[in-house]
């Protein structure tokens, strides 16, 4: 059964209709997380054009996200970085049978509404991009379109959750080839999983509510996600993944699926690259497949990767204490 923790039934995004005098809702929990559910195990990849965005379905990618520069170029390019042209989201959603999303900038209500008017399928309040407000996410349950959050611990991912999003992808940093922070991030949400599973199985609620405080968010949700032992959406790994044995080992960790960016069209064998990261991530669990993977690629042909301790732009960072 779907996990609903946290809903709220009285949100602005769900929408009550008629189709031929047959009763519908759009919006509700249940329609925006189930859409999350049904991309598991899978990958979704970064695009910024058609060309990419066919290669990637050609590949075997449950969906692509539209970006007007890889998280690698924004990076390089500076300045400030904002949702793609709507052009070329049309352009790709005319030219692609998987489900489309695009990015805007954390806070950034207004890009959020245009995305949602052009009918992607996901909008992803992303890092990637020159946040808005630091301060401030989307109040994500006005949005009839689901909307996906990064995390980098149980806290944030909660905050998310009771703002909306009805999907978590554990932070990575970006645009590196490095996937280092990814394996660090849902490592910690893991053992804070853990913990707080612990507490719930003792009947010690005096300490959930001291994580509830701790964590920013209320108690139910803390109680709820306990009782699960996992989160209450659907989680992905994303940033730094450039490799098949990237996504498997992310996937072995209990993401439920693979964001990749950068590591794919920034490589020299793209097309290569892209189908055996979603063998890979298909078949983690068998190290055969893993292998075989693998071999589909050539290490001197991947992106060279970037030394996280060393760099001055941390994107992982950005709206992370909100």
């Amino acid at each position: 059964m779907l996990p609903l923790s946290g809903e709220r039934l009285d949100a602005k995004g769900i929408v009550s209709d008629k189709i031929n005098s047959i009763d519908t809702l759009r919006g509700s929990s249940t329609v925006k997380r189930g859409f999350a559910h049904m991309l598991k195990n899978g990958v979704v990849m970064d695009v910024t054009n058609v060309e990419q965005a066919q290669i990637a379905e050609e590949a075997g990618a449950v969906s692509v996200m539209v970006l007007d520069k890889l998280p690698s170029e924004v990076r390089k390019a500076g300045g400030v970085a904002r949702t793609a042209s709507i052009r070329i989201i049309e352009e790709i959603m005319d030219s692609v049978t998987i489900p489309v999303m695009a990015k805007c900038r954390i806070g950034h209500v207004n890009e959020a509404l245009v995305l949602q008017e052009t009918d992607v399928d996901m909008i992803d309040e992303s890092e990637v991009l020159t946040p808005a407000d630091e301060l401030r996410h989307i109040w994500k349950w006005d949005f009839t379109t689901p909307v996906v959050n990064g995390a980098r611990s149980l806290a944030e991912a909660l905050r998310r959750i009771e703002e909306g999003a009805s999907m978590i992808r554990t932070k990575g940093e970006p645009g590196t080839g490095n996937v280092a922070e990814a394996i660090k991030h849902i490592k910690k949400v893991n053992d804070e999983l853990r913990t707080i599973k612990s507490i719930y199985d003792s009947g010690d609620n005096q300490e959930l509510v001291r994580m509830a405080r701790e964590f920013k968010v209320s108690y139910d949700i803390v109680e709820q996600t306990a009782k699960l032992g996992r989160l209450p959406v659907v989680n992905f790994a994303a940033g730094g993944i450039a490799t098949p044995a990237d996504a498997a080992y992310l996937m072995s960790l209990g993401c439920d699926g693979i964001f990749v960016g950068s590591g794919i069209f920034n490589s020299d064998d793209a097309k290569e690259r892209a189908r055996a990261i979603v063998l890979a991530t298909t078949f983690w669990n068998e190290s055969d497949k893993v292998k075989e993977a693998q071999k589909m690629i050539d290490e001197r042909q991947s992106m060279i990767g970037l030394d996280v301790n060393t760099l001055e732009l941390r994107m992982q960072d950005r709206g992370g204490s909100a």
